[in-house]
């Protein structure tokens, strides 16, 4: 991609953005509005978006390139965890809970997803969704330990995991690749104009998150700039670095860093005002990091 087009989707992209923040500061999108397409995006678009991208002529030589993005995405969580233990042990409970969170868990499901394929096309797309798989595993078990340890049980994670509309994406999409079927061209068709909704209804509703935040609460210091940078530069540096290294391929490097590089997930926020942890610090984390990887995300790309 040339500069040129990725100032392009990256303009297009943080203009719905700013469609969202609009749609929140006027009411339009109110809490139940978000909620109803959260679930839409996470349980209809998505999941089109999901089996279209493994709907490709693949040779077998192929499932080395996907372990090779499952091993690229474990070695990214395991120093994720590494960064989450040993920072922020001088911050409060509510806090470092909160803290250590969104250093194991970015919005690279939610944000990621639908960035990777308009980047990287199909192919992209796929690999991301292979790539996440690790992260979910994190996600129902490092992080929700760190706001509430008990409820971290074997039973709720395989079932969340396994469970996860996004994984059942990628099990049907893995069938129709590997059995090299194809799904009757009207179906196609109409998963693909429902897919192609969850980069503007995604990207909206980030923005809503950062609409709803009051301006008092916004507070853009130090501290949060440089745990912006941890989750925004070092973590995908790292990833970046160790790629160019081990002389991975490019396209599996581009994915796996563009997925690292995503900001802090917005259910920081949600866990944390479950859970009793700092909500209001959490939500201005997750505003900053996001409205900062609307700078971030494009640079990456012109690095690769």
């Amino acid at each position: 991609m040339d500069l040129m087009n990725l100032w392009n989707v990256q303009g297009q992209l943080l203009l719905m953005l700013g469609v969202g923040v609009l749609l929140r500061r006027i009411g339009i999108f109110t809490g139940s509005t978000k909620a109803f397409l959260t679930d839409f995006v996470l349980f209809v678009t998505l999941p089109c978006s999901i089996i279209l991208s493994f709907m490709i002529d693949i040779e077998t030589s192929a499932l080395v390139s996907f372990a090779l993005v499952l091993f690229v995405s474990v070695v990214v969580q395991l120093f994720c965890v590494t960064l989450a233990k040993l920072l922020y042990r001088k911050q409060s409970a509510s806090r470092r809970s909160v803290l250590r969170y969104g250093i194991l868990v970015s919005n690279s499901g939610f944000m990621g997803l639908p960035v990777a394929g308009e980047l990287f096309g199909a192919g992209g797309l796929m690999y991301a969704s292979i790539y996440l798989i690790p992260q979910r595993v994190v996600m129902w078990t490092a992080g929700l330990s760190c706001f509430s340890p008990e409820e971290a049980n074997w039973r709720g994670i395989v079932k969340n995991f396994a469970f996860h509309p996004g994984m059942v994406s990628v099990y049907i999409g893995l069938v129709l690749m590997l059995a090299h079927l194809r799904l009757p061209l009207f179906i196609e068709q109409t998963m693909s104009s429902i897919g192609a909704c969850t980069t503007p209804l995604s990207m909206m509703l980030i923005g809503s998150i950062v609409g709803e935040m009051d301006r008092s609460q916004v507070k853009i210091d130090l501290f949060s700039l440089v745990y912006s940078a941890v989750r925004l530069v070092l973590i995908p540096l790292a990833c970046l670095l160790g790629c160019r290294l081990f002389s991975v391929d490019p396209l599996i490097t581009g994915v796996s860093v563009v997925l690292a590089g995503m900001p802090v997930g917005s259910t920081t926020a949600i866990l944390a005002s479950k859970y009793g942890g700092d909500a209001s610090f959490a939500s201005q984390l997750v505003s900053i990091s996001t409205v900062l990887s609307m700078l971030t995300i494009p640079l990456w790309a012109m690095v690769l």
